[in-house]
This record gives C-alpha cells, sequence and structure tokens, in this order.
C-alpha cells in the first residue's frame, strides 16, 4: 500500500501563488510516476501534471503549462507543485496521485491516491 498525504492549499488572490506538497509512504514505485489532479464543484478530476521519479522528466496540462512545476525529491518521497499566476478558474481540491509505471496517462493509471487538499482562487 502507499499512503500520500497532500498539504499547502487554501485561499489566494488571482495572481498569487501557492506549493503544494504531496509526501508517500509505505510501498514507494521508485521508477512509477506521481501525478497531481484537480476536480472542480461539478466537474470531473482532471489531470494538472506528472513527474517520473526515474529521471524526473515532467509532461503538465496545457491550462497550467507555464504556471505550474512539479517537481520531486526522492530522497523524501515528497512532490510538489509550485503555482503561480493562479487564476480564478484554478479553484479546485487537488489531489496527488502514484501510479508503478513511468508512462502513466490517464486517472486509471493511477493506483493511489491522496484525501486533496482544497485550493481556492479569488478574483
Amino acid at each position: 500500500q502507499v499512503q500520500l498525504v497532500e498539504s499547502g492549499g487554501g485561499l489566494v488572490q488571482a495572481g498569487g501563488s501557492l506549493r503544494l506538497s504531496c509526501a508517500a509512504s509505505g510501498r514507494t514505485f521508485s521508477s512509477g510516476s506521481m501525478g497531481w489532479f484537480r476536480q472542480a464543484p461539478g466537474k470531473e478530476r482532471e489531470f494538472v501534471a506528472r513527474i517520473r521519479w526515474s529521471g524526473g522528466s515532467t509532461f503538465y496540462a496545457d491550462s497550467v503549462k507555464g504556471r505550474f512545476t512539479i517537481s520531486r525529491d526522492n530522497t523524501k518521497n515528497t512532490v510538489w507543485l509550485q503555482m503561480n499566476s493562479l487564476k480564478p478558474e484554478d479553484t479546485a481540491v487537488y489531489y496527488c496521485a502514484a501510479s508503478p509505471s513511468p508512462w502513466a496517462s490517464s486517472r486509471s493509471d493511477y493506483n493511489y491516491w491522496g484525501q486533496g487538499t482544497q485550493v481556492t482562487v479569488s478574483s
């Protein structure tokens, strides 16, 4: 089992920044991927960003490219999502997820999920 705990959410004004953290424990995947997803009220959960534990290659949704940065520290089993230039449409519950596959691309590729952390961006 893998346990994921997110932190760092909160309320911020448009144009501001937040940094989310995701601490992984238990059985971690040294060759897998970690992803961030988000779910706004009344909408489906959508992909935000992904990083591979090995090599650190990243991939972003077009809606956050250039504003968000995903990073990781393998020694601490921790992943971060730095969110800059936040917009009201970024308001959502943000979830961290773990996959054993380095090629994880969709929600179904991720086996483990955190409880989520709320991000609210005011206009």
